[in-house]
């Protein structure tokens, strides 16, 4: 009997052995190739910063999910008055921030004003402009009142953009973010790793993840051996050059999808040549888009004839607005006073479709007659130099903020671009909730754009990630900036 109780208890043992070392993983390292400027999504512009805290670190009242659509967040529930100019938000309660303060009312009134002050430095800001009201009715409940009707209200407020801060912390989130998401931030050295860590306190369901590190990989091949040595565990967007090397290894998973990154030769609409339309027009018949595909993007992406992606359902294929004809564009430039073409500078980001990209428009340009010199500068520097400066001929970069046409009916944006009469029908769009109006509303902005040619539009830039094949739960769109952390998850 003892020796049988024996073989029982090596049996039991052995067994719970098994389980404890078949327990799936719950922490996670992820590359990311551009490492953020800082870390306070509502006060800058780059999308690295979204990738890192959007629905991780900070959450809005509203958040958007894999398909696009808009969820309750910190807002469990809302109601909107019959003339669709009053939103009245029945928020979470009980959740707190990261440093132990309460969340209310109290919190949404002071981002939303801090968002619409006048030294406001929030990339967006200009989409909330038409708020007149934040008003804390109770600390559970906040009133929003709108100068006019918004059909892209409640989308707009679940952008990174507006992620709901707290006075006490608000000053250092650029350095050390202070959220109320379900990761906390831990430590950031720079140039290398970004830690979080799941947070013991948040108020919704937590996550499997318990700690999440991302790490810093700007050179394609160091990607490459990170991923095959088990150095990171997937990334979401890499080189799709290096995707056949993935693709039937059975230790990882390729996903390739959209996202909302509208890739541009973006043109300086306030410094000559670049005011004149004909100029402008000249450089669209000069771009061969299927070839700047094939080299900056292996091939994946999808050729966009305007300012709006091909998996929206209001898009309309405008590719074929200026036809790639280089005799014409010559004609275009002589009309506009440029017979012998003239030179002008590409500053370039440090991203393969700008580089690679870069190089393969400066020769297609060359044939008309324009002469480019290349400068490749760091993101902070691009930053500086080309987004806040305005100081800049050409760039190549990729818009990845979800539905931000409307950005080019700021004349102060820097794109340079002031026109009355996309500015009128964004006006229209933003007052206008009626789906089918909005949906002609959008056909005209993007027309209006692709007749401008205020930019090379180039194509949609495809979201092509490799990951740990037992890994689930990532997204394989990219509906809006971020690596949402939430729903990834081990399995064994």
């Amino acid at each position: 009997m003892a020796s049988k109780l024996a073989v029982l208890a090596f049996a039991l043992a052995t067994s719970l052995v098994g389980v404890a070392h078949a327990a799936p993983r719950t922490d996670l390292r992820v590359g990311v190739v551009l490492e953020p400027p800082a870390l306070d999504p509502t006060a800058g512009a780059a999308a690295a910063i979204d990738e890192v805290v959007y629905q991780n670190v900070f959450e809005g009242l509203t958040r958007i999910d894999e398909t696009g659509s808009v969820q309750p967040a910190l807002a469990l529930s809302w109601h909107v008055s019959d003339d669709n100019l009053t939103y009245t938000f029945h928020l979470v309660e009980g959740a707190t921030f990261h440093d132990g303060t309460s969340f209310d009312a109290d919190d949404v009134v002071f981002t939303f004003e801090r968002i619409r002050a006048a030294d406001s430095v929030n990339a967006q800001k200009a989409l909330y402009a038409g708020i007149t009201a934040v008003t804390a009715l109770d600390p559970a409940t906040v009133e929003i009142t709108l100068a006019a009707p918004n059909g892209n209200f409640l989308f707009d407020i679940g952008r990174g953009d507006a992620v709901i801060v707290a006075p006490e912390s608000a000053a250092n989130n650029a350095a050390t973010p202070i959220g109320t998401g379900p990761f906390k931030f831990v430590s950031w050295q720079r140039g290398a790793t970004l830690t979080l860590e799941q947070y013991a306190g948040y108020w919704g369901t937590r996550p499997a993840l318990t700690k999440a590190t991302y790490v810093f990989i700007n050179d394609p091949g160091a990607r490459v051996n990170a991923l095959l040595s088990g150095d990171i565990d997937g990334i979401n967007n890499t080189d799709a050059s290096t995707l056949p090397l993935f693709e039937n290894d059975p230790r990882f998973k390729v996903l390739v999808g959209t996202t909302e990154g509208e890739t541009l030769l973006v043109q300086n609409n306030a410094r000559e040549p670049f005011d004149r339309l004909e100029v402008r027009q000249a450089i669209a018949r000069a771009l061969d888009r299927q070839e700047i595909i094939a080299g900056a993007s292996s091939g994946f992406g999808t050729p966009i004839g305007s300012h709006f992606p091909p998996h929206n359902p209001d898009y309309v294929d405008l590719t074929g607005t200026y036809p790639y004809d280089l005799d014409a564009a010559r004609k275009l430039l002589a009309d506009a006073g440029y017979p012998d073409g003239f030179s002008a500078t590409l500053k370039l980001p440090p991203v393969p479709y700008a580089t690679i990209g870069g190089q393969i428009i400066a020769s297609q340009l060359a044939k008309i007659g324009i002469r480019l010199t290349q400068v490749n500068v760091d993101w902070n520097q691009w930053l500086t130099d080309v987004f806040t400066n305005k100081d800049y001929d050409l760039t190549i970069v990729s818009h990845v903020e979800p539905f931000d046409i409307g950005m080019y009916a700021d004349p102060n944006y820097y794109f340079g671009y002031d026109d009355p009469d996309f500015q009128a029908i964004i006006r229209t769009l933003n007052e206008t909730t009626d789906t089918a109006a909005r949906r002609e509303l959008l056909i005209a902005a993007q027309k209006r754009l692709a007749e401008q040619a205020v930019n090379g539009f180039l194509f949609e830039l495809p979201q092509t990630g490799v990951w740990n094949a037992k890994l689930e739960g990532m997204w394989q769109n990219a509906p809006i900036e971020g690596l949402v952390l939430t729903g990834i998850h081990w399995v064994e």
